[in-house]
């Protein structure tokens, strides 16, 4: 058997950079344990496989106004193409203040004595805020040295499932347009680190619109890959975000 694979970097243009998964096109369906190996052996978590809903449908032909659904372990995650970004339909999570005492130690295992502006805490998403001084600018959130594995002793609660830095943008000097940064942990599910998080965008936008007043932003996360989201606020209170994309492989798995 062989099946259609593709690597993609999500939320980029450039190769090596963004959040990269494996896409496999199916014509049929496979069982389970398939599925496992085959994003064991792409050495990716997020490991995408996607199957004909009819079988006169063509993977070939392009269609900007379909709507591909995704079945995960969180639920429906549904995603559309417009113009040269693919777009996210997610949930849109609220946060309520974190009292510092009961995360303090987890808090200074990862960013030690910098200065913390304010903490929140997603209960829907388990995933807890730390919003960095005002006064830093993007580069010391980059070159912020984290041991990850470090928070899942100095985290006590047993409530947090996921810790997101993130750091207000439009500094002196950022030309980019970013309205915010961040960077996202979650050890506690195994992932030290990850490159770019459209979940852990799900709660930043709410926060951050809130705060700056605004429902269209432009944000970037900064893990060593990085990589650009743009997020718009629906009225039905959910979120857009959308990226760009770049193939870096194309190949076909044989088995």
């Amino acid at each position: 058997m062989q099946i259609p694979i593709f690597t993609v970097d999500a939320f980029t243009n450039r190769p090596f950079s963004g959040n990269p998964a494996a896409v496999c096109l199916l014509e049929n369906d496979l069982d389970e344990d398939l599925h496992q190996k085959i994003a064991t052996e792409m050495n990716l978590s997020e490991t995408a496989f996607i199957r004909k809903l009819h079988p006169g449908d063509d993977f070939s032909k392009k269609n900007t106004n379909s709507v591909l659904t995704f079945v995960t372990l969180s639920g429906e995650l549904k995603a559309r193409q417009v113009g040269d970004h693919i777009v996210l339909d997610l949930p849109l999570y609220k946060t309520s203040p974190q009292v510092l005492q009961e995360v303090e130690e987890l808090i200074k295992a990862a960013v030690g004595n910098l200065i913390v502006q304010d903490l929140r805490y997603s209960p829907d998403t388990k995933k807890l805020l730390v919003r960095l001084s005002d006064t830093y600018e993007r580069s010391v959130l980059e070159k912020l040295q984290v041991r990850a594995q470090d928070f899942l002793s100095a985290e006590k609660t047993g409530k947090v499932k996921g810790l997101i830095l993130t750091l207000k943008g439009n500094s002196p000097g950022n030309h980019s347009g970013h309205d915010f940064y961040s960077r996202y942990f979650a050890p506690w599910v195994g992932v030290l680190e990850d490159p770019v998080t459209g979940s852990a965008h799900a709660v930043l936008s709410s926060y951050w619109s809130e705060h700056l007043g605004k429902k269209e932003m432009l944000a970037f996360q900064c893990s060593r890959r990085g990589g650009e989201l743009k997020i718009s606020l629906r009225s039905d209170g959910r979120v857009d975000i959308a990226g760009k994309i770049a193939i870096v492989l194309k190949g076909n798995l044989t088995f």
